[in-house]
């Protein structure tokens, strides 16, 4: 079954527990990311304390009613500039609203999870597949009919093997 539109939505207002991501590419095509990302080349930084809008009070809503959200994406240096950009404005205030960002960075090493493509988890219960074209522009989301078992898995090994956003990032100019 694909997702998109409200049934995608009530995904993450109805997980119980935890929503949990998996990101792997190092750059996603979203066009309503357009203007902000051009926006960003030219200068404009966001003041990541200040930033408020839906996603952000979701997060913080989640977090007051003991539900939990995060990701790990997995990266190489040099950081392209999409990556740059998603950390400055997108990553530094979900993460302040509550978000359990963890950066996986794989340059100097092997990658645990090669191969294992996007995914979002709901509750360990439910994975939907994220599938991109190679240019990080969204083809769909696919809710997987199996067992999620090796989700969890690689779930298990990003965490294990990733550092809080805010370790990845202290040296960076965002």
């Amino acid at each position: 079954m694909h997702l998109a539109g409200e049934t995608w939505q009530s995904r993450f207002r109805d997980f119980t527990q935890e929503a949990w991501r998996l990101e792997a590419m190092p750059q996603y095509l979203m066009p309503q990311e357009a203007e902000e990302l051009q926006a960003f080349r030219d200068g404009v930084r966001n003041d990541p304390h200040a930033v408020t809008n839906e996603y952000t009070e979701r997060l913080r809503q989640q977090v007051t009613e003991g539900r939990t959200q995060g990701r790990v994406h997995i990266v190489t240096r040099p950081l392209s500039e999409y990556l740059l950009f998603e950390f400055s404005q997108y990553y530094a205030p979900h993460s302040l609203a509550g978000e359990q960002i963890r950066i996986l960075d794989v340059t100097d090493r092997p990658n645990p999870l090669e191969g294992v493509q996007d995914f979002w988890m709901f509750d360990r219960t439910e994975v939907v597949l994220m599938n991109y074209h190679p240019d990080g522009r969204q083809i769909s989301r696919e809710v997987h009919d199996g067992d999620v078992a090796a989700f969890v898995e690689y779930q298990r090994i990003a965490v294990g093997e990733s550092v809080p956003f805010e370790e990845y990032v202290k040296d960076l100019d965002l």
